[in-house]
């Protein structure tokens, strides 16, 4: 299998993330060239990895040797780079969120599909090992009914950094830490439980100037029952817990370190045939994993593992939780794509 060329759009904190984390160690993919508008700020970093570098997004889509695009850029340039990149026949793999409307994400899911380029998602933590595993066994029925999720990801990053940054405007970061951690929690909480119906949702601003406040709180319920609560502070030291509880076990997962730079996890489990039991799963990089998973799928090898539906499921949940953080109200998912997410929720 050839090696699959990218061309990685933003060098901010998390597109070099990822530079360090692929370099050349992959022999499924490899960023070959860099797109940043801030060319000067990004020329060092970019030479120092013998990485090209430039500031037209065009000029690389129009590279034969590129295959894809990683976007690791603003929120709110998603969708009209995902058309450009598909317009030039560029798979697509897209930093969290895909984009802010439900609208938005089916818009991207659909022009993808009827190019037939790949899609793929930054949502890494699908790809731990013991959420990995979480999800096999869930899928597989060894945790039996899932009742409820209960999952916190917050971290207090964002407290440093210039107020002109546009992770801290409420037209690009909206609901507290929604934007930030939360998404990666409602992606694993529509793959286990199906499509949402309603939310209820709490933001507030407590501990900072933070101006889409720094202390988010999300109640949802699903259209094929059971419910998640899902928090995320931007203003507390680093915390990642995700709990899942069934009718035959439960599973609880703790990070020991931020995913920017993975330590492992304590795995605590419960189940009605033994006794609580602890264990420890040593580092692993899960967006390495992500990125080698979208290449297979770029290359034939694998089909790419979230779904589209899932993608539109999840952005249609962060429409709702950003209205619902403005309303205070019990919000109704919205129906745009209803049809779609009843079809998501029965096949859970």
């Amino acid at each position: 299998m050839a090696i699959v060329k990218v061309a990685l759009i933003g060098l901010g904190w998390w597109g070099r993330k990822m530079v360090d984390t692929l370099g050349t160690k992959s022999d499924v993919i490899r960023i070959t060239r860099a797109v940043d508008p801030a060319i000067e700020s990004a020329r060092d970093f970019a030479s120092a990895r013998g990485l090209p570098v430039g500031n037209d997004f065009a000029d690389a889509l129009a590279d034969p040797e590129i295959d894809a695009v990683i976007l690791a850029t603003p929120h709110s340039l998603h969708e009209a780079q995902i058309a450009q990149a598909v317009a030039a026949g560029k798979h697509v793999f897209c930093e969290k969120p895909l984009a802010l409307t439900g609208a938005g994400a089916a818009r991207a899911v659909k022009l993808c599909r009827d190019a037939r380029l790949v899609l793929g998602m930054g949502h890494e933590r699908r790809f731990e090992p013991p959420m990995a595993e979480l999800l096999r066994d869930a899928a597989a029925g060894r945790l039996g009914r899932l009742l409820q999720i209960e999952a916190n990801f917050s971290h207090d990053k964002f407290l440093t950094l210039d107020p002109t940054n546009w992770r801290l405007k409420p037209d690009q970061a909206p609901a507290g830490g929604m934007t930030a951690t939360g998404i990666h929690l409602t992606d694993l909480a529509i793959h286990l439980m199906g499509a949402a119906s309603e939310v209820t949702v709490t933001c507030e601003q407590l501990a900072s100037k933070l101006p889409s406040g720094d202390t988010m709180s999300a109640y949802i319920r699903f259209i094929g029952g059971g419910t998640a609560y899902v928090s995320a502070s931007l203003a507390t030291p680093f915390v990642s817990r995700f709990a899942v509880f069934g009718t035959k076990g439960w599973v609880e997962i703790r990070d020991r370190a931020h995913v920017e730079a993975p330590a492992g996890w304590v795995v605590i489990k419960g189940s009605s045939t033994g006794p609580i039991a602890t264990s420890e799963v040593g580092p692993s990089e899960a967006v390495f994993a992500n990125l080698e998973a979208f290449g297979r799928a770029v290359a034939g090898a694998a089909p790419y593992p979230i779904t589209g539906e899932e993608m539109i499921a999840n952005i249609t949940l962060l429409e709702t939780i950003v209205r619902a953080s403005g309303s205070g109200k019990v919000e109704p998912v919205d129906k745009v794509d209803l049809t779609l997410q009843r079809a998501l929720a029965e096949a859970v």
